[in-house]
């Protein structure tokens, strides 16, 4: 088990000299904000944001059978996912509902990184465990062993690649230049493993903002340097260090759930928008399996988006009503920093779009129309 005690990021002496406010998050002690929860929203929007994902946890699956354990164990086909390439997909519990949301890279024929949500780090290494009982496949926990930094927004890569020093590993062409070019020509939910200044970092186009950026995974005492190289470097491009609290509005603005809010051991991934996860054609069989595959899966409730006029916001716990009988309950609100109104998340009784309803905001009714999900998304 891990220490109860809240942990300190390799990065907590950078984040305390630039100002940051902390709040403990899934066991950890991390930045919430530096300058200001609407400037750093506002500067993943428009220029970069560097935030720092150490809290996340990473978990190895390896061996000749891990590919096939993983089938078993998860609802995605991992076993279909090439090299270099990484999946979002979900560990269901053997009712269908979600006991974390995961992304999972192919770093190797026999190997996986898993990574899960901080205060589910132990939960999720005790199922990989049990659920690759039988196959010649281990699990390991290598969360103490990697510390993960995310750059996000539209001038990320310009800024990434400014950095001196980076090199792809085990490449013909170990020049800077040639890494440039492939950090270019990489697409969405890949990854390459580089070289920084001789040290290994693997760098995924992925991220939890609705941006285009990068997640670098490294070992923990190489962030301090590397965090440091870039801000130096995208100051003048724009980027600002961001805390947890604006990553928490840039993902419900692009409607990405948040486990312990829209994703919860009690809702399945039909319920929670997540229903193309589900393949009937999945070979292998899984835990969870015949739950959400069953007609009941898809729930009473489901996950709409709610969009208002003014400046009150709904947050995580009102009900949702319409006229006086409650019909559903928000799981994340706020006002949007970007489009100027207030929106939430909520799962609610089978809407239509655009139906009229209203929201309980401590004891005042906020008046919500539901509207498709994202409510921002990238326009290329």
């Amino acid at each position: 088990m891990t220490d109860p005690s809240p942990r300190r990021s390799p990065l907590h002496d950078v984040h305390a000299a630039a100002g940051a406010a902390f709040t403990e998050f899934g066991g950890w002690t991390m930045p919430l904000r530096y300058s200001g929860d609407l400037a750093e929203h506002a500067a993943v929007r428009r220029a970069a944001g560097l935030f720092d994902l150490s809290h996340m946890a990473e978990i190895l699956v390896l061996g000749p059978g891990a590919a096939d354990a993983l089938d078993a164990a998860l609802l995605g086909e991992l076993s279909t996912v090439a090299v270099g390439r990484a999946k979002y997909t979900l560990l269901l519990n053997g009712e269908g509902g979600v006991v974390d949301d995961l992304v999972v890279y192919r770093t190797g024929e026999d190997r996986y990184l898993v990574v899960a949500n901080a205060a589910n780090r132990d939960v999720v290494v005790d199922r990989l465990r049990d659920r690759v009982v039988g196959f010649d496949a281990a699990v390991q926990d290598e969360t103490d062993e990697v510390g993960l930094i995310a750059i996000q927004g539209p001038r990320a890569e310009e800024i990434l690649l400014e950095v001196p020093a980076f090199a792809v590993a085990d490449d013909a062409d170990p020049t800077e230049q040639h890494f440039r070019e492939s950090i270019a020509a990489l697409r969405g939910y890949r990854f390459l493993r580089a070289l920084w200044d001789g040290h290994p970092v693997l760098v995924a186009r992925t991220g939890y903002t609705g941006e285009d950026g990068f997640e670098l995974y490294a070992a923990p005492e190489l962030l301090p340097r590397l965090w440091t190289v870039l801000m130096d470097l995208g100051r003048g491009a724009g980027l600002v260090p961001a805390g947890l609290a604006a990553r928490d509005t840039l993902r419900l603005e692009a409607g990405m759930p948040l486990y312990g809010h829209e994703l919860t051991p009690l809702t399945t991934p039909q319920q929670a928008g997540l229903g193309r996860l589900v393949r009937r054609d999945k070979a292998a069989d899984y835990v969870g399996r015949a739950a959400v595959e069953a007609p009941e899966a898809e729930g009473e409730r489901v996950l709409v988006g709610l969009a208002a006029e003014g400046r009150r916001a709904a947050r995580a716990g009102y009900p949702v009503l319409a006229g006086d009988r409650e019909v559903g309950v928000v799981t994340s609100g706020v006002l949007s920093p970007t489009l100027g109104h207030p929106v939430a998340m909520a799962y609610v009784d089978r809407p239509a779009t655009g139906e009229e309803l209203a929201v309980d905001v401590r004891g005042s009714r906020l008046p919500v129309t539901t509207v498709p999900l994202p409510f921002y998304s990238r326009k290329a």
